[in-house]
């Protein structure tokens, strides 16, 4: 379908033109753009996005939920794609808290913070919709890896190395590797069961980083470093299994 002219209407930010009938006569500019109306787009955008998918999902279907026409909501978003790529800017993503400076709790609290932006409402559902369209619009998975995957991401790499630097971890650990392990292990307990269990960062976590962990040397030149460092505990189980050979 061929978009509608941009031209301005009265509420839609542009300039009124002057008709044949009323040329010579002085009208003021064109109103703001309605706000209010832009929110009731957006939510009624989302609700389908999240009920019928991307694939589901029509301009006309969207205008009719937020009381406005096809024509008015094409005068802000030029096509459905545009449409979706705006909802996903206005997703409510639980903000990121500021680092504490303790590079373990500060890796387990992005986990923590990726956990509750999955478990909101619709978060899985609006990722599913999204992945089904990497082949034919993947400017919309990049939108979301900007808005919620990266910045995550980023801030967990950061503090992993900063447990590498202080000896909490190997001197050159995979940090790519490690990060997708660590998310996606959020991501494959969520499939697996539907939830992600409310201790399941520290668990994840521990795994690889085990609470107490303090500086150890480094491997020899080479030599993978894969396993988690020892604590006191794993340290007596050995010393107990010696004694009992």
């Amino acid at each position: 379908m061929a978009d509608a002219p941009r031209g301005g209407a009265p509420g839609d930010g542009q300039p009124e033109r002057p008709n044949q009938a009323g040329a010579g006569s002085s009208r003021p500019p064109g109103r703001p753009r309605d706000a209010a109306l832009d929110q009731a787009i957006l939510a009624a955008a989302a609700r389908q996005l999240h009920e019928r998918g991307y694939a589901g999902m029509s301009l006309e279907a969207v205008a009719a939920a937020a009381g406005t026409t096809t024509p008015s909501l094409r005068r802000r978003f030029r096509g459905k794609a545009e449409l979706a790529s705006a909802v996903i800017e206005t997703l409510r993503i639980e903000p990121l808290p500021e680092p504490t400076g303790e590079p373990r709790a500060d890796a387990r609290t992005v986990l923590e913070n990726l956990r509750a932006n999955m478990l909101r409402p619709d978060g899985m559902a609006t990722l599913g919709s999204i992945l089904a369209e990497e082949n034919r619009h993947p400017l919309l998975l990049e939108r979301l890896r900007q808005r919620l995957i990266g910045p995550r991401r980023e801030r967990l790499r950061q503090a992993l190395l900063a447990g590498a630097e202080r000896g909490q971890l190997p001197a050159r650990l995979d940090l790519d590797v490690t990060v997708s392990l660590l998310v996606g292990s959020c991501y494959a307990r969520y499939l697996a069961a539907g939830t992600i269990p409310a201790d399941w960062a520290d668990r994840a976590l521990t795994a690889i980083w085990p609470p107490g962990t303090s500086q150890r040397p480094d491997p020899g030149e080479g030599q993978p470093d894969l396993a988690p460092p020892r604590t006191a505990e794993s340290r007596q189980i050995t010393q107990n299994a010696t004694h009992l050979r």
